[in-house]
């Protein structure tokens, strides 16, 4: 089965990079005056602290195919174990530290084998990862959004978004997006991101009779 092309056509590689380089430095900026405490909050990654996922996205933004290979075949195909390795590679000493270190990735542009978009899809899943539980806001431009929006709904890559919205009629009401046929479910371009990306929390954020369905696939 041919997949539609998106409505929104992905975006140059050099624009595409200054989306994600944007959005790291506000994540930064967000993360600046944090309290000890704030540090160790639970992020809506399982069982991660907020300065763990920080570590975990400067991991990725360290990542070149071969360095990712290197490190699966390190850990014997675990997959895991992996992010766990390359997660504590970048903790550092201190939350500043970490804060530190994040800071110093935030232009690169190194990654595995995946899409820019992909990239930018969990710079912006893992920020609202650490901003959700600190009651931090993110005003997010709506094309960035929609980007992430378009490419999530056809892909499985890196997490199982297009798998979770079969039989569903995605309408963002902030923006352009919209996708799939079936029971519907609108909301916010993030909301309909994050719940794509199995953050049942956002499901509370969304309207209509495929709301159940989504939240029951975002539990999987």
């Amino acid at each position: 089965m041919i997949e539609p092309e998106p409505k929104t056509a992905l975006l140059p590689a050099k624009e595409s990079w200054s989306l994600v380089h944007a959005e790291r430095a506000a994540l930064a900026s967000d993360l600046a005056n944090l309290t000890d405490e704030q540090w160790t909050t639970q992020s809506l990654c399982t069982e991660l602290t907020v300065r763990e996922v920080l570590a975990h996205l400067t991991a990725g933004a360290t990542l070149t195919p071969v360095r990712w290979l290197a490190g699966v075949i390190r850990c014997r195909f675990d997959f895991e174990k992996q992010v766990a390795m390359r997660l504590a590679e970048h903790m550092g000493t201190s939350p500043a530290d970490t804060l530190d270190r994040f800071r110093r990735v935030v232009t690169n542009t190194s990654k595995p084998l995946m899409p820019i978009v992909a990239m930018l899809g969990e710079v912006i899943v893992h920020g609202e990862d650490i901003r959700r539980p600190l009651a931090i806001r993110r005003d997010y431009p709506i094309e960035t959004l929609t980007q992430v929006a378009e490419y999530y709904q056809g892909s499985n890559l890196p997490v199982l978004t297009k798998g979770r919205i079969g039989g569903l009629r995605l309408v963002a009401t902030d923006g352009p997006f919209t996708t799939g046929s079936g029971l519907p479910v609108s909301g916010t371009t993030v909301a309909l991101i994050m719940a794509m990306a199995g953050r049942t929390a956002y499901c509370d954020e969304l309207d209509g009779d495929g709301v159940t369905h989504l939240q029951n696939q975002g539990s999987r």
